[in-house]
């Protein structure tokens, strides 16, 4: 249990920032191994960001910075067109075991850290040019885009890892396979019978992806086919696939001109990110944090 002044920080908010982080690394390329390797310490990273969460809320309520009626509207409005309208955006209020007061609220409360947040990072300097040229020449590699693959997949998983299970498994990805091969579509077999959630949500499309980011069976036999072709059945640990290659793109080293908005805005929050962590190591100097 966590407590920030008194007042207990939920778990949720720890769970909350610990599936930021773990999307962030994956949407950055991180494999899925690596990330489960590193949890202990995205955990740790997640229980200090909910601790500066809170210390950011009791400070912006504490400054009581004004939120009109009308931002919260502006921001209640969008919400309702991302999620369809309102009479989807009210079902899921009470799903949430929420209603529109109680959200109204919160709406208020976040704009008031996002108006503290702006505060706080008002006066940190834009890069310049020559800052954003040498940022480039140090971390070139780390803007260089490897190989990827856009594919489709099969996945028939065995019900147990009994060898009658898996002969079964084998069995039916062998004859999703031959109808494959003898003119059945890829992405409807991969709804009708895969075992991974890609198959009903996008026809087993798995996107584009750079080596190293699968697990290394799958990987290799990716990478390897020709563009339009189909592999052999491949065995990973989650089971039996089919891989389908839709396309390629080569390695590529981008010149500056390509990604100078991307370099710009990694320093700029960067350097604002510096500026809020060092104004919650402020608050969190003057706080009261226990653990237990």
């Amino acid at each position: 249990m966590i407590k920030v002044n008194g007042r207990q920080v939920p778990e949720q908010a720890v769970q909350f920032e610990l599936e930021r982080l773990m999307r962030f690394y994956a949407e950055h390329g991180v494999p899925e191994d690596k990330i489960r390797q590193e949890l202990p310490m995205l955990k740790e990273r997640a229980t200090q960001q909910a601790i500066g969460a809170r210390l950011l809320f009791d400070e912006a309520a504490r400054l009581e910075l004004p939120v009109s009626e009308e931002e919260v509207e502006a921001r209640i409005e969008e919400m309702k067109a991302e999620v369809g309208g309102e009479a989807r955006f009210l079902e899921i209020l009470k799903k949430q075991g929420t209603n529109l007061v109680e959200f109204r609220n919160q709406i208020r409360i976040g704009k008031r850290v996002d108006k503290l947040v702006a505060k706080v990072t008002s006066d940190t300097p834009e890069p310049t040019d020559a800052e954003v040229e040498a940022h480039f020449r140090e971390h070139q590699d780390e803007y260089s885009k490897g190989e990827q693959v856009r594919a489709q997949h099969i996945l028939v998983s065995p019900k147990s890892g009994s060898a009658e299970d898996k002969l079964e498994a084998i069995a039916k990805i062998r004859e999703i396979k031959e109808r494959i091969e003898t003119g059945a579509d890829f992405a409807s077999e991969a709804a009708a019978h895969s075992d991974c959630p890609s198959g009903k949500q996008a026809g087993g499309s798995l996107g584009w992806f750079s080596r190293g980011m699968m697990v290394k069976e799958f990987d290799d036999a990716a990478f390897a086919l020709p563009v339009g072709g189909m592999s052999d059945i491949i065995e990973t640990q989650f089971g039996y696939h089919l891989v389908l290659k839709n396309d390629m793109e080569a390695a590529a080293s981008p010149e500056l001109s390509e990604v100078e908005d991307k370099v710009r805005d990694f320093l700029r929050h960067t350097r604002r990110g510096e500026a809020l962590s060092a104004f919650v190591d402020e608050l969190r100097e003057k706080a009261t944090i226990e653990t237990a």
